[in-house]
């Protein structure tokens, strides 16, 4: 069954926009990103080590351009979330979930060394396959955690 995509995150300048917020996180800008704010009531969520915070810690400003890098390997839209996969070598695995309403993120999910499932599981959609999943092609034989991300 194909996911129908919430106007919130279903236009194409989605991932043009989070495309520019890992820029700006990679420059040091992450509060100056044009055309796109970060809601003063964002809604987080962090599953992995406590010392991986990094994404919400350049977000807020306590870490500098240079303390981790994200550079992401795949970019998604599924409804109205934008997923963001990354990794670095065999030991460093993320994947960031946004959600995008009008230029304004308004929930950031932080997944940290961990495997992730995206299913629909909204009493109309019935959907028995996920609508994503990770899929490092570099980490094939690592062993983490999964979770389950119920839309």
């Amino acid at each position: 069954m194909e996911s129908k995509p919430a106007a919130a995150a279903s236009s194409p300048s989605a991932i043009a926009d989070v495309r520019r917020l890992y820029k700006a996180v990679s420059s040091g800008g992450a509060g100056e990103i044009p055309g796109l704010k970060i809601a003063g009531d964002l809604e987080w969520w962090f599953h992995g080590p406590q010392k991986c915070h990094y994404m919400m810690k350049k977000l807020t400003g306590e870490s500098s351009a240079g303390d981790f890098e994200f550079e992401p390997r795949n970019i998604d839209i599924v409804d109205d979330l934008v997923i963001v996969e990354g990794w670095e070598g065999a030991e460093v695995y993320w994947v960031h979930v946004w959600t995008l309403r009008d230029g304004v993120i308004t929930q950031f999910r932080e997944y940290f060394n961990t495997w992730l499932t995206v299913r629909d599981v909204r009493p109309l959609g019935c959907s028995a396959a996920p609508l994503w999943q990770s899929h490092p092609q570099e980490l094939p034989e690592r062993s983490l955690p999964g979770l389950l991300l119920a839309i």
